[in-house]
């Protein structure tokens, strides 16, 4: 019999059939392993993408990379019943998700969960550095937030996003310890990731090879968000990194 869903803010793309928690990662491109997969968005205003906080399925995702990732594969796959989450709000810190992890992380039961988090960390070195923590607590919170969610399924494949920043409007203030800072949380992340032995979805990399031709404010309007062209570019490579554990995304290649 089906599992019961949570009633929160969700998208439903089809009727689930059961959500196989004990499946294991490298055999998720076998056909009978693909359906019934819970997609978890989490992170700060990136992620949340202004998205509605009631059932109204047309906003339930944001207006960001989550909402593209989400609206794309199930709708090109719609027998599959999978279900995507985006539970990032804007302003939050690493802390601010240790708050909520419980009912926005546990409680939902992902079989993927995506994760882009820092900036906001580094905003408070520069902005309120009394309620900074420094890189290695950074590490600390945020490899307790995986060892929780792994301990509640050991197959949960992990997505870990680079945070980023550029020197555009209010950036260039500080520039340095906003670009120093943001560096230590993506060593973080790319030492996690490893651990974890999670997806590492570098945006940077992205962005960087992006702006070679066009203004970085063509992507990340004020340094820290990006624009609807960069959401697409966090999308695409989002699923390209993740095409290498779940196969079925291969389709995209």
């Amino acid at each position: 019999m089906p599992r019961k869903l949570p009633r929160r803010t969700f998208l439903h793309v089809s009727a689930l059939s059961g959500l196989a928690p004990d499946l294991t990662l490298s055999h998720y491109d076998r056909k009978d392993e693909e359906t019934g997969l819970v997609f978890l968005f989490q992170g700060d205003s990136i992620t949340d993408g202004n998205r509605g906080r009631n059932a109204d399925p047309n906003h339930i995702m944001g207006h960001g990379y989550a909402f593209s990732i989400a609206s794309r594969i199930g709708a090109d796959f719609p027998e599959n019943g999978f279900t995507f989450y985006n539970r990032g709000v804007s302003g939050n810190k690493v802390s601010d998700l240790q708050k909520r992890w419980q009912a926005d992380t546990l409680d939902l039961k992902p079989n993927v969960l995506s994760l882009l988090i820092g900036i906001n960390d580094t905003a408070a070195v520069v902005n309120k550095p009394a309620e900074a923590i420094s890189s290695e607590q950074f590490e600390t919170a945020y490899r307790q937030l995986l060892t929780d969610s792994k301990s509640q399924n050991p197959s949960t494949l992990f997505v870990l996003g680079i945070p980023f920043v550029y020197p555009v409007g209010k950036r260039k203030e500080n520039w340095e310890l906003w670009r120093d800072d943001t560096t230590k949380r993506q060593e973080v992340v790319r030492k996690l990731t490893t651990e974890f032995d999670a997806v590492l979805v570098d945006y940077p990399t992205v962005f960087d090879k992006a702006m070679k031709n066009t203004p970085a404010e063509y992507w990340i309007w004020d340094g820290i968000h990006p624009t609807v062209f960069a959401h697409e570019l966090m999308a695409r490579e989002w699923i390209k990194q993740v095409s290498s554990r779940l196969r079925f995304l291969k389709k995209y290649r």
